[in-house]
């Protein structure tokens, strides 16, 4: 459809990005108490999701402590989501994994239930996709979501990715195993939506 594609992934890590409302940042061991109160303890949030909800602090500082060190590896992406009026972690966004033969890089979210609807997870995605494409490298970002959970599939299309069609009983969670969702974008679909935004600005 396009032709050879070449790539030129260069991992620079997770490095601190602002958008108009939120600061996406490292986590900090400081973090902990306000992971687990704003999402990580809410069986709601994890509903959809593959780890199970937080049962005291020790646990998020025990994940945190696991992120940190792999800070250090230039190919780990996870961010905290901090609205600038808050001050405070609300939820999280990282790269689950990514392939660089494929310059493939696949992602995940999770908000804590007070800050939903307010627009900041398509926020904060948005500006992941453009910091993999522009700045990594990427040439193809994807999600999933399972079917029940529609609001984050109206998210990853706010952020102009394509749905690809359902795979079934392709992943699992904490509801068990699960259809999944696949959304995609391409680096040329999101270089052309740029150059359409910039025009029309």
């Amino acid at each position: 459809m396009h032709g050879v594609i070449e790539l030129n992934i260069h991992h620079i890590g997770t490095r601190p990005i602002k958008t108009s409302r939120l600061t996406l940042r490292p986590f900090v061991i400081g973090d902990a108490q306000a992971m687990y109160e704003n999402w990580a303890s809410d069986s709601e949030v994890t509903r959809f999701l593959r780890w199970p909800p937080h049962t005291d602090v020790t646990v998020s500082q025990t994940v945190l402590s696991a992120w940190m060190a792999e800070y250090e590896k230039p190919d780990f992406y996870q961010w905290a989501i901090v609205p600038d009026d808050f001050g405070a972690p609300i939820g999280t966004i990282g790269v689950n994994f990514c392939d660089d033969m494929l310059g493939l890089a696949h992602i995940g979210y999770a908000l804590g239930r007070p800050f939903w609807n307010r627009g900041y997870t398509t926020e904060a995605l948005s500006a992941v996709i453009s910091y993999l494409f522009a700045y990594v490298g990427m040439n193809r970002i994807e999600s999933q979501h399972d079917p029940d959970n529609g609001a984050s599939g109206a998210v990853m299309k706010k952020c102009g990715m394509k749905y690809e069609g359902t795979h079934r009983q392709a992943d699992y969670s904490n509801r068990g195993i699960v259809d999944a969702c696949m959304y995609a974008i391409l680096r040329i679909e999101w270089e052309q939506t740029k150059n359409e935004n910039q025009e029309n600005s």
